[in-house]
């Protein structure tokens, strides 16, 4: 290649990686957070734009649609909140695009995804859609049903103690979620170290003694098409928490 050329091909490289960090750096503005004192006695405080932060999927992964985040699930990777929560209540409402789907949501995250992967730590509270046990099967074995129906469990060495064991992971009681093309609700209510979820208006699921209690919340894009909408956080008052129990503040 001629020297003009290979100018040409380096000005080309650097300006798609330039961009590529541009895309990740921009903040998305999606959801509202509020205070206790204003979710109860509706006080004058504003509401506050939640804004998130691409960690490592492509410049088109995440894109607000009027009232929907919507996430093509491709790669495989995460966006954050751009602050930290401790304490707090996390309403959400999802709904998968295809047969099989797989998402999720990290609380208490340090939104860092390890060398060689691509998901972070934090306690993961699953949403996949019900045809994914079907679309899994190991040995011609079908996993638990249980899987697809609110999962709790910590990953990346955070440590959890589950309220309803199936193994390290906690499984919902009852089978609420719904399948593709139907919106699901969940409320999260996180507080020092522990995580009830309530899925489409029941709590049915819990864990205890998370060994991280605050940190980044992520939103996981993984294979396949999901849509968001409603999400909101109610910032709930601090607790006792020691530096080892908080994941480390990112730019």
């Amino acid at each position: 290649m001629s020297n003009p050329g290979k100018i040409l091909m380096l000005t080309f490289v650097t300006f798609v990686t330039f961009s590529f960090a541009q895309a990740q750096e921009a903040l998305i503005s999606f959801g509202k957070s509020s205070s206790l004192d204003r979710a109860l006695f509706k006080s004058k405080e504003k509401e506050l734009p939640l804004l998130w932060k691409n960690v490592n999927t492509a410049p088109d992964t995440w894109h607000v649609e009027k009232d929907l985040l919507i996430c093509t699930g491709k790669p495989i990777g995460v966006m954050r909140s751009e602050k930290q929560y401790e304490n707090f209540i996390l309403h959400i409402e999802w709904m998968h695009m295809e047969a099989g789907g797989n998402s999720g949501t990290f609380v208490w995250s340090n939104a860092t995804p390890p060398e060689g992967g691509n998901l972070p730590n934090g306690v993961e509270v699953q949403m996949l859609e019900l045809e994914w046990v079907n679309l899994n099967k190991r040995d011609g074995v079908t996993p638990p049903v249980a899987y697809v129906h609110g999962e709790l469990f910590g990953v990346g060495g955070v440590t959890t103690v589950p309220d309803n064991p199936r193994g390290t992971r906690s499984k919902s009681i009852e089978n609420r979620c719904k399948g593709k093309g139907e919106w699901n609700t969940y409320d999260v209510v996180c507080v020092d170290g522990v995580v009830k979820l309530s899925v489409n208006g029941k709590f049915v699921n819990g864990i205890a003694g998370a060994s991280q209690k605050k940190g980044y919340i992520c939103l996981e894009s993984e294979g396949a098409p999901i849509h968001f909408r409603n999400i909101k956080i109610i910032e709930l008052p601090a607790g006792v928490t020691s530096p080892e129990q908080i994941a480390p503040e990112l730019k």
